[in-house]
């Protein structure tokens, strides 16, 4: 986990592109809202593994959304409540559930479909979020916390020295 959170950091820092920072918040967002019992889940976290993304955001941020998301889950079962009893779209979801396998993906629990159509819903105000908040970090932020003379003591403690040498790879 140290490692996931030295290479957001790391990321944070460097030159690295601020979109695949923002997409890795976004799909975080997606994935740590949805229940991890079915098979949408695990296919979707795999997919985003081949992904370009920072990849220590995405699960860093992935574990603290799941967190909340049990808060959510009111929410996440009026709205799936709400797409799942549409009368349009009955029929589609009869045909699904009778595919082989599709059933895994649990799409027919009020709570899945309804956090799956949030965190589709949230991917866009998340990520043009995740790219002001990688711009601010990197004009602002940054440059307070390196000044700052309480920061300055820290980076000189011993333990911290030794992750600070963990993640540079020395």
């Amino acid at each position: 986990m140290i490692r996931y959170i030295v290479k957001m950091f790391r990321a944070l820092n460097a030159n690295a592109n601020p979109g695949e920072i923002a997409h890795a918040f976004s799909i975080a967002v997606l994935l740590g809202f949805l229940p991890k019992n079915n098979l949408l889940w695990y296919l979707l976290f795999i997919f985003f593994l081949f992904v370009r993304i920072n990849k220590g955001a995405y699960f860093i941020l992935m574990f603290l959304f799941s967190m909340i998301a049990p808060l959510a889950d009111p929410v996440f079962n009026s709205v799936g409540y709400k797409i799942l009893t549409l009368p349009a779209l009955e029929s589609t979801f009869s045909t699904l559930i009778e595919i082989p396998f599709v059933g895994f993906t649990r799409f027919n629990n009020t709570i899945v479909m309804g956090s799956l159509l949030c965190g589709i819903i949230l991917y866009i105000p998340v990520y043009i979020f995740g790219r002001a908040f990688v711009k601010i970090w990197r004009t602002v932020i940054a440059s307070r916390i390196r000044k700052n003379p309480v920061m300055k003591a820290f980076y000189k403690l011993p333990l911290v020295d030794k992750f600070r040498n963990l993640a540079s790879g020395d």
